[in-house]
């Protein structure tokens, strides 16, 4: 174990994947901030040693929130597309885990959509689940959240300059945008972005086999 500080309260860190799993999943903490979480807290994630693809999206939605299952939404859809695996490969925790910047629901705003992750999560969990996913080989920064938590300085100026140029970070790190349908618009005007998506595709296919 080792101990965290977080908002005045000491937390436990297990420094193996399966007790850091049970950890975040019994995770309320946003539950007691100033600004409390509006929903129950239920965490959601998935991943394992062997995992050799770690997906890091900003937090879940409604419908991931009712089936406790990460991306059983449109999203999901289309980033498996982007991907081009099969739902069964998705949720395999031997091929991919997926990690958020928030692993709760966060709430909606006054326009049905869905509101930014919790600041409280990415300091306490993230840096832990990097250290015990030991067999990841690619990890795909998916939305803006999760680039500028680990491009930091080294993104460009916006994420879409930072998705162009997704080949300075390396083989092992992909910024892509969110699929969400708020980013239909951004879709439709870059469709440079597909044919990176073939370079992706390609990636994923070496990495987790026929």
């Amino acid at each position: 174990m080792r101990l965290f500080n977080l908002q005045e309260e000491i937390v436990s860190i297990p420094t193996d994947i399966e007790g850091l799993k049970e950890k975040i999943r019994r995770c309320d903490v946003c539950a007691h901030a100033v600004k409390p979480l509006p929903v129950t807290p239920k965490p959601i994630l998935q991943g394992n040693t062997k995992s050799k693809i770690r997906i890091i999206g900003q937090a879940p939605g409604t419908l991931a929130h009712a089936s406790g299952r990460p991306f059983t939404d449109p999203s999901g859809t289309r980033l498996r597309d982007w991907l081009g695996v099969s739902e069964t490969e998705f949720y395999d925790e031997d091929l991919f885990a997926i990690t958020p910047m928030g692993f709760c629901f966060p709430g909606q705003d006054n326009k049905g959509g869905d509101l930014p992750p919790r600041k409280e999560c990415a300091p306490l969990w993230q840096a832990p689940l990097t250290e015990t996913l030991e067999g990841v080989e690619l990890t795909l920064l998916v939305g803006m959240y999760a680039v500028k938590e680990y491009l930091g300085d080294r993104a460009e100026r916006n994420l879409t300059e930072t998705v162009k140029h997704w080949r300075n970070y390396g083989p092992d790190i992909m910024p892509m945008p969110h699929p969400s349908w708020r980013n239909n618009g951004w879709i439709k005007r870059h469709d440079w972005f597909a044919e990176e998506l073939v370079e992706l595709k390609r990636r994923i296919r070496e990495l987790i086999g026929a």
